[in-house]
Formats: C-alpha cells, sequence, structure tokens
C-alpha cells in the first residue's frame, strides 16, 4: 500500500499578511522618526541617575494621620466627580439620543413627510453629539479651570460634556440596531414617539444600555484622576502637588489608592453588568 505524500503547507492568506505587515512598517518608521521616539535616552546614565534618585524618596510610602485623611477625601472626591459628571452626561444624552433616533421617525413609516425644521433639529442635535464627543475632556478641563477656576466643578463639567457626547451617539446606535417592528406597531396604531421608544424599544436594548453606562462609569472614574493634574480636583491634584514637591513617598500612597481605588470600580462594574445581563 503506497502511502500518500505529505502536500507542502500552504497558508492562503500569507501574501496579505506579508502585505498588511510591510504596510504597517512604512508607516510606522516615519512615525516614530517625526515624534523622535528615542528608547535609548531612558538608558542614558543622566536619566537612570535621576529616576534613580526620584524612586528611592517612594519608600516608605506616606502614612500619616493627616495624610491618610487628606487620602480619604481626595479618594472620595475622585469617585464624586465621576458619578456626578455621568449623571449630568446622562441627563443630557437621553433626551438628544431620543430626539436624534430616526428608528422612531414617523417619515421612515411613509406617514408623513418630514419637515425642514425636524430634519434640521435631529441633524443638529447629532453633529453637537460629535463636536462634544471629539473634544476630549483633558481639553474641556482646562478651559473650564479658565473659566471657573480650580476645583471639582472643572472636573465634573468636562466629564458631562465629553462623556455626554459618547454616550449620546453609542445609545443612538443602540436604538437604531434594535428590531423596530414593535415599535412600528406601536407608532402605526396611533401611539406616540415616547410611548413607542418605553414600551416597543426600551425593553430589548436596556440591558445594554445599562451596562454600557455602568462602563462609563467605570471609566469616568479613571478620567477623573487625570483631570486633576490639570487643577480639576480630586486624587489627581493632590498627586500633581506632590510630585511637585518631590515627595515621592505621598506619589507612591496616592498610586496605590488610585489603583485600589480602579479595581474596586472595576470589580463593581462588572457585577453590576453580571446582574443586569
Amino acid at each position: 500500500m503506497l502511502l500518500a505524500k505529505p502536500q507542502p503547507w500552504h497558508d492562503p492568506a500569507w501574501p496579505g499578511r506579508v502585505t498588511s505587515t510591510v504596510i504597517f512598517l512604512l508607516l510606522l518608521l516615519p512615525a516614530g522618526y517625526i515624534t523622535e521616539f528615542n528608547p535609548a535616552v531612558f538608558f542614558d546614565a543622566t536619566s537612570l541617575r535621576a529616576s534613580k534618585q526620584f524612586l528611592a524618596t517612594f519608600f516608605p510610602p506616606a502614612h500619616s494621620l493627616e495624610f491618610l485623611q487628606l487620602l480619604v477625601q481626595s479618594a472620595w472626591k475622585t469617585v464624586a466627580i465621576a458619578t456626578v459628571g455621568m449623571v449630568l452626561a446622562l441627563g443630557m444624552a437621553l433626551p438628544c439620543s431620543l430626539v436624534a433616533n430616526r428608528a422612531l421617525s414617523l417619515s421612515r413609516l411613509g406617514r408623513h413627510r418630514m419637515g425642514l425644521l425636524p430634519a434640521i433639529v435631529r441633524a443638529g442635535i447629532r453633529w453637537i453629539l460629535s463636536i462634544l464627543r471629539s473634544i476630549p475632556e483633558l481639553v474641556w478641563a482646562l478651559l473650564f479651570v479658565r473659566a471657573v477656576g480650580l476645583g471639582d466643578t472643572a472636573g465634573v463639567m468636562a466629564i458631562a460634556l465629553t462623556y455626554g457626547g459618547m454616550v449620546g451617539k453609542v445609545f443612538l446606535e443602540i436604538y437604531e440596531a434594535q428590531d423596530t417592528r414593535a415599535a412600528e406597531a406601536l407608532l402605526v396604531n396611533g401611539a406616540g414617539r415616547l410611548q413607542a421608544f418605553c414600551y416597543g424599544t426600551l425593553p430589548s436594548c436596556l440591558p445594554e444600555l445599562l451596562s454600557y453606562t455602568v462602563y462609563r462609569w467605570e471609566c469616568a472614574i479613571r478620567s477623573s484622576v487625570i483631570l486633576g493634574f490639570v487643577g480639576a480636583g480630586g486624587l489627581g491634584q493632590q498627586m500633581e502637588l506632590s510630585m511637585r514637591m518631590l515627595n515621592g513617598g505621598e506619589v507612591l500612597s496616592f498610586l496605590l489608592v488610585f489603583i485600589l481605588l480602579v479595581w474596586i470600580a472595576d470589580r463593581i462594574s462588572k457585577g453590576l453588568r453580571t446582574w443586569i445581563d
């Protein structure tokens, strides 16, 4: 009995993968040159000496009673900034996403022709949401710090505006990705848009809306720490002050609390998403 000759291994996707890799490298190398990225600077004798001296101040971490009180207060402010900013973002995103929702348009059913004013309003809201999410929360924080001064208000408004645009955009996509037959049946039988949404669209997409909202709250906690570095309150602002004073022990304590805070937020977020699903 003759054994079949083994066929040589051949990957049909090999040419495409090689081409994609070459294109990626051709784009990456000029980008690295433009940014003047030089990993060797981290191993320079001067950089290593400065890093060693700074890291040596990290131990032991600051743990005085007065500092720990400040630490707890700053961590609580960070959570409060993220939560209040997220609530304001939802207050902006929910009505905007409902008004701009094409799936609940009567003109889509052919019952009415959309007027010029509703079309302008719907397009305008979509553009507003796009502009809000296009500007990073760090830029909003810088603007509000200049407008209202240092503090938590700037952080709250920065998160509210950027996340309002993000959440509104995603809510719109969730609405329009659902099966619209139930909502359309309600509209055809005389129900209003809000009734069609509450009874036809919301029940099927509510778990996804809640899951995304909880995820965004978790992201807002991380953002609120970063915003503190530009004076928008919370844990980041205190950490930035400690870094200016080259107090490594306080910086390490802030970093440990930040890691713990993100871990707790991640656990809460995961638990809530599991409960929702």
